[in-house]
């Protein structure tokens, strides 16, 4: 059974020394009230706009991601694409320089985002997302990579708050595949009496290594869970995997300058092929796992 954990938040708006080995040592840290209130506030106003406007569709589309059992009367939005795109409000906290800041203590000065999402969990429902590691999806040149969680609303244990292995991240990267596919998730065997909660206040957020083992659990709770996160890498950390197209690969770089020397180091990699029919976000990816460590969609 999983034991709740103290987060050990960090408040000041710099890492300490000793939030950063905590940091390189565990693969997760936690820092409370990075966003306003008003900053906060808005989030929420534009992300309920959306789960609005999802009642307009009834199938997956490049924007929205929908939870099994969506309608327009009972509108179940679980995922929202590429946010940053869409709404003004999520590209600022993309580039917040309080954000960046944090990050830049960790993975160093450059830094460039990857990809963003906002995944949302309604309430008393919610899909799970299954154990996994960010790095298995994209292996690049150098581990310098970490993912940032945005908590738009509380994030609690009750409502499906992000679940970790404390330590994984120095560890191998474990298999993902099922049947000789790539189904992003592994195998759950032993993994919850690891695992602890990462709880965060709205307006705070997580930070985690992408090599950290991380998942989360259906909503159970009648608030919602919703989590804007940016996964942002070294400017010279380079994606294994996956073509580049140069204009669009520096357009993601938000501070630094543009690299062509990729920092080399020796990592684990395991590449994330071949894939199955079920392509799309991570929920459709984990379509076909059986075994379960947080429960069926």
């Amino acid at each position: 059974m999983t034991t709740r954990h103290e987060n050990r938040n960090t408040r000041a708006a710099r890492l300490s020394a000793d939030d950063v080995a905590r940091y390189h040592e565990e693969g997760y840290i936690a820092v409370d009230n990075v966003l306003t209130d008003e900053e906060v506030a808005e989030l929420q106003r534009v992300t309920d706009s959306f789960v609005e406007q999802s009642r307009q569709v009834t199938e997956h589309t490049d924007v929205f991601d929908l939870e099994p059992g969506h309608t327009p009367e009972q509108p179940r939005l679980r995922r929202l694409k590429s946010p940053d795109k869409h709404h003004a409000a999520y590209d600022r906290v993309l580039r917040n320089d309080r954000v960046l800041d944090i990050v830049s203590q960790l993975i160093g000065p450059g830094i460039r985002y990857k990809t963003t999402k906002l995944n949302l969990k309604s309430p008393e429902y919610g899909s799970p997302v299954e154990w996994h590691q960010d790095w298995a999806f994209y292996p690049h040149t150098n581990d310098d990579l970490l993912a940032v969680g945005v908590a738009i609303d509380d994030m609690m244990l009750e409502n499906g708050c992000l679940m970790v292995v404390p330590g994984s991240h120095k560890g191998p990267v474990l298999d993902h595949h099922r049947d000789g596919y790539f189904a992003g998730a592994v195998s759950p065997d032993g993994l919850s009496e690891r695992a602890v909660p990462i709880e965060l206040r709205a307006g705070g957020i997580s930070l985690h290594h992408a090599r950290l083992l991380h998942g989360s659990a259906p909503n159970t709770s009648p608030r919602p869970r919703r989590l804007l996160l940016f996964e942002y890498a070294a400017a010279d950390a380079w994606p294994l995997t996956g073509g580049i197209e140069w204009d669009d690969f520096n357009a993601h770089l938000l501070r630094g300058d543009v690299v062509l020397q990729p920092r080399l180091e020796d990592v684990p990699v395991r590449i994330p092929l071949p894939t199955h029919e079920r392509e799309g976000s991570i929920y459709e990816v984990q379509s076909i796992v059986a075994d379960r460590g947080f429960g069926s969609t």
